[in-house]
């Protein structure tokens, strides 16, 4: 019985009875189901190992933050919050789904604590829930067919969208949470008849308008509603519950694992091989990823994870630029992939090589690893480190574009991608003008320093770039940090060389750098690169720490030991732009406009795209020696975003967004009414000198 209301268990259903009907739909659907997974599992099992299993309760928290929390899903307003009420129903409704299961193979279950009070509660709460993933399913239904927000479309060149399968999804949880509420609706109305009473619904709720919309229905045809209303509740549950799995929806099961497992540390690059040391790596006879099956095991679950909601794609500034790449199609070629070639019935196809197969290379090489896809990314699907391992494969079998050929045999032979000689390092530092208020000193073992300043290729060798050096070297010795630097002993960081997959190169570069850091004796490191920051910080091991030139600025401004004076022109309008490896990749956010705060009466704005939001310059993974396929450089647009936010100064604190800002500036036409300038340039020139010293940094510092 079910509140005085025969049980479906202990009713008929043509000749056989609910309870053997409902115990063979449970049996046949959870039979089903597991087969499914298994066969979904199969790939997985035969994926790359991947160590994902330590610190559980730092996972634990991430999953607690991510999965239940939804902290992602607010990001897109409107979407997330549906999201969010259509999750916090589900989580809901799951106890009540449960006991409705149960009910037609014991004919009487209630779930252990929810009778009296505690379940009349429940009853209202679950009411409400029903309605409103029922009214979510409808609006998000209008919003795939008539909306359509462009984050949602499928271009024809990266095959056929799953719009469709989104529709079927949303009308069998809309029918699940209807056939329920029926249900209900039609055990209350059953008992009002026979009673004579009126049971409490929940006002307003799903079951409590339909038990008015019944309330005139004779018994017999009420019992009929009631059967069919359960049998129909039934059946699409585990209709749904074995559909996920073959279409955008499998992320129900698969997200709560993929969150739990989600990369920890950010910033850095998966080793070739989990398990497999740098001194093993010329045992392992293929690097990175050729066939899918190369993928880990963790990558894949990736693939399922994916809800196919464009948000990444979205926010990626390669696809913005008219790039052939696209993030969110990687995943989603690569699940049609593993559906394809690891089907239901039948042994898994041949494994197929990925690039020229379903990605090509340009798509993979347009990526500069900025991280804006992996930051928006609600469910924590992983992009950089595919992208690393399709070009690790790659560049193994000697795929390289020519336009990046050349700078890998200098970096390979000179240490630098220019070709230049070693010795040449150290020509920023040889200015005349510039030995004249500050000397720096080259380390050599014996003649020590607390300070190491890591230059990098760029800085040392572009003629722009070395104003940078410059101005980092005078901040460091304005505020009495004793450095030094390691001139011709200093090799590229290899940090984007790493990123290109190169990671033979890469290792030989980072090796020679550790020996040579070792050998100076210093006890930290500072650079104005956020590249080699970020390589020093992760890349690299047993070297002293490392920060980046904003944040020791910031640090002597807060501890008053680096005085600033005014701004020569307050008038103008300054822009803080976020570089990738400083911001998304490091959180050092606050530090410059800290400093910028700091100036007095200048005048700071955001553009629309800031922080971990921020709209990457196009520099990163050597892009600078790469000419992709694109409608707009990002450079361009990034300017653009400048101006829109009224802006005609922008500040970067990176030499890589320098050099393309300032190559946008020119390419617009804003040349006179917008400037480029790092940050360690502005503090140097805003430093409270002498009048004469600083006219003739500021003399220097504009004819660089």
């Amino acid at each position: 019985m079910v509140g005085g209301i025969q049980s479906p268990a202990l009713a008929n259903y043509g000749s056989i009875p609910g309870q053997v009907l409902f115990s063979i739909i449970a049996l046949l659907g959870i039979a089903c189901f597991t087969y499914i997974v298994m066969r979904r599992l199969t790939p997985l099992l035969r994926g790359e190992r991947d160590f994902r299993f330590d610190r559980p309760l730092i996972r634990l928290g991430r999953l607690a933050q991510y999965w239940l929390g939804q902290w992602k899903h607010p990001r897109y307003r409107f979407a997330g919050v549906l999201h969010v009420l259509i999750f916090a129903g589900f989580l809901i409704l799951a106890t009540r789904a449960f006991a409705l299961l149960v009910l037609g193979i014991s004919g009487h279950f209630i779930v252990p604590g929810f009778s009296g009070m505690a379940g009349q509660m429940y009853e209202a709460i679950k009411d409400y829930a029903a309605t409103i993933v029922f009214s979510c399913m409808v609006v998000a239904a209008v919003r795939r067919i008539v909306v359509k927000p462009a984050r949602y479309a499928v271009p024809a060149k990266y095959g056929k969208g799953h719009g469709a399968d989104a529709i079927f999804l949303l009308a069998l949880i809309a029918v699940l949470m209807a056939s329920e509420s029926l249900f209900k609706a039609s055990e209350s109305a059953l008992q009002a008849q026979q009673r004579g009473g009126v049971e409490f619904l929940a006002v307003l709720s799903l079951p409590w308008m339909l038990k008015n919309l019944l309330s005139e229905t004779s018994t017999a045809a009420l019992w009929n509603v009631y059967r069919g209303a359960y049998l129909l509740d039934v059946l699409t549950f585990y209709f749904l519950l074995c559909y996920r799995p073959f279409g955008i929806q499998f992320h129900v099961e698969t997200s709560l694992f993929n969150v739990y497992f989600a990369k920890l540390d950010r910033g850095t690059v998966k080793p070739v091989r989990w398990g497999v040391s740098d001194e093993q790596l010329d045992q392992v006879k293929s690097f990175g990823v050729k066939k899918f099956e190369d993928f880990t095991w963790k990558h894949m679950l990736d693939f399922y994870s994916c809800a196919d909601c464009g948000r990444c794609s979205d926010q990626c500034p390669a696809n913005a630029a008219g790039r052939l790449l696209s993030p969110r199609f990687l995943t989603i070629k690569a699940r049609d992939y593993a559906f394809r070639h690891y089907p239901m019935l039948g042994g898994p196809g041949n494994g197929n090589p990925l690039i020229g197969g379903i990605y090509s290379e340009d798509e993979i090489w347009s990526c500069t690893t900025c991280g804006a896809c992996e930051e928006e990314c609600p469910l924590l699907i992983e992009y950089i480190d595919k992208i690393v391992d399709l070009r690790r494969g790659l560049v193994d079998d000697g795929y390289v574009p020519k336009s990046i050929q050349k700078a890998l045999k200098a970096l390979e032979s000179r240490g630098n991608p220019y070709g230049k000689m070693e010795k040449k390092r150290t020509d920023w530092a040889k200015a005349q003008e510039f030995q004249e208020t500050c000397d720096v000193k080259t380390l050599n073992g014996t003649n020590g320093a607390g300070t190491l300043y890591f230059v990098d290729s760029i800085t040392s060798f572009d003629d722009r770039m070395q104003a940078i050096a410059r101005s980092t070297a005078r901040i460091l010795d304005h505020v009495g940090e004793p450095f030094g630097i390691l001139g011709g002993a200093e090799k590229d960081s290899g940090h984007d060389v790493r990123r290109f997959g190169e990671e033979t190169l890469f290792m030989a570069l980072r090796d020679h750098n550790v020996e040579a850091i070792k050998a100076s004796g210093v006890q930290r490191i500072v650079t104005a690169d956020p590249h080699a920051y970020n390589a020093l910080k992760h890349d690299y091991k047993d070297v002293p720490p490392v920060e980046h030139i904003s944040q020791v600025i910031a640090r002597e401004v807060r501890a008053g030991k680096l005085a600033l004076a005014p701004v020569e022109n307050p008038d103008n309008v300054y822009a803080y732009h976020d570089p990738c490896y400083l911001g998304r990749h490091n959180q050092v956010y606050d530090d410059p406009r800290n400093v910028l705060d700091a100036v007095p009466g200048l005048k700071r704005v955001e553009m629309k795209r800031c922080r971990d939001r921020s709209f990457c310059c196009g520099g990163g993974g050597l892009m600078l020696f790469y000419e992709p396929q694109e409608t707009e450089r990002m450079g361009v647009k990034r300017v653009r975003m400048a101006a829109e936010a009224g802006a005609n100064v922008i500040v970067t604190a990176c030499p890589f967004c320098m050099t393309n800002i300032e190559d946008a500036i020119k390419v617009t036409g804003m040349e006179g009414k917008m400037t480029a300038i790092d940050l360690a340039e502005l503090v140097d020139q805003q430093i409270a000198r002498p009048p004469s010293v600083q006219m003739e940094i500021r003399q220097e510092n504009a004819m660089a």
